[in-house]
């Protein structure tokens, strides 16, 4: 698996006419090596492969990083390479520059003064966003994991309840089933509230007649899920009935006809055509969906100004919505495997809405 990912890498270097890649965005770094730990880089050259940390992970490493050599180092990792002339005869060095801070590019330029730091955008997320089945089956265990709390929370949901204490058992239900941590932090927006799509969960109350929307989402082996459903406490009335429906239906189109070879942004237009034809076009106002992994977001992004096409092995989240102020919102969100001619739902929860 290593060296698959490293020869796809250096494939890029290539063609980008690269002498070497410094990739220091964490995500990328674990893609890469296996390292979860908060710090650590590598140095991928047309021969070698370097991976740095500092002593905190000496015996971590030794469990994760394979195909690598490793440096557990006491000084700056960035004048640690420098010092060992990793870089030695190589001018044109690619740097991840929108995960670099202004302080670490000053520190880059300082130690690597020699070199020529040319700026990369998504060259290692291009690789990432085609998933091996190893990754999807870690990414189903996240959704299976996420799905079993959504089942178990829905005893708590009702009239009194806080969405703070709703946010509070989600995080303690996904640890207790097996997850590392939540994927993010729980939205939990009940009544009026449902019409902020990323509203945070706060002390209101949750009263009976309101819908209320969970977004929740957990990381498993470094992988995400993500998951959006809207409930109602106690009966709905025909007008967010309607709403609901609106969005399922969307949602559904999209899911029918996601698949391998089609443009993102065709599958954005085709669950926000019909949305806009029922009247509620102007209330959907973010994309329908985006790519899922070692990153919450990431590629592809399935959005209106998008410009890739889905590509076998894309794993996407599919999340239409309708936000109405002064009535709420619903949004359906589900993850699915782009595959050829057709997706693979991985998300199971029902898409009924439910009334509690």
């Amino acid at each position: 698996m290593t060296e698959r990912r490293l020869q796809a890498v250096r494939s890029k270097l290539k063609s980008h006419r690269l002498d070497a890649l410094l990739v220091t965005f964490l995500p990328h770094v674990r893609y890469l090596t296996g390292f979860s730990g908060s710090n650590g880089i590598c140095l991928i050259t047309e021969t070698d492969q370097f991976f740095l940390t500092d002593g905190r992970y000496r015996t971590q490493v030794q469990e994760e990083v394979k195909g690598f050599n490793v440096l557990v180092s006491s000084k700056s990792l960035f004048e640690e390479i420098a010092k060992r002339k990793f870089l030695a005869g190589r001018k044109r060095v690619g740097i991840e520059a929108q995960a670099l801070t202004v302080g670490q590019f000053r520190s880059l330029k300082k130690h690597l003064s020699r070199a020529s730091l040319v700026e990369t955008n998504n060259f290692v997320e291009e690789i990432a966003s085609v998933k091996e089945e190893s990754e999807i089956d870690a990414i189903r265990r996240a959704v299976e994991i996420t799905g079993r709390v959504f089942q178990k929370i829905l005893e708590s949901i009702k009239d009194g309840i806080s969405e703070l204490d709703v946010a509070a058992e989600i995080s303690y239900l996904h640890r207790k089933f097996g997850a590392e941590a939540d994927a993010f932090e729980a939205i939990v927006a009940s009544g009026e509230r449902g019409a902020l799509p990323h509203a945070r969960a706060t002390s209101k109350k949750i009263k009976r007649g309101e819908l209320v929307t969970i977004d929740m989402g957990c990381r498993y082996q470094g992988y995400h899920s993500d998951l959006t459903r809207t409930v109602s406490v106690g009966k709905p009335s025909h007008e967010v009935r309607r709403i609901y429906d609106v969005v399922r239906d969307a949602q559904s189109l999209a899911l029918q006809a996601a698949k391998s070879g089609m443009k993102a942004r065709a599958l954005d237009k085709l669950a926000r055509s019909h949305i806009r034809r029922q009247g509620f076009g102007k209330y959907f106002n973010h994309s329908l969906g985006h790519g899922l992994g070692l990153q919450v977001h990431e590629m592809p992004r399935v959005s209106s100004l998008s410009k890739e096409t889905l590509r076998a092995g894309n794993v996407i989240t599919i999340e239409p919505g309708i936000y109405v102020p002064g009535v709420g919102g619903v949004r359906i969100e589900d993850d699915v495997v782009i595959r050829n001619g057709t997706c693979e739902v991985l998300t199971t929860v029902t898409r009924g809405l439910l009334i509690l």
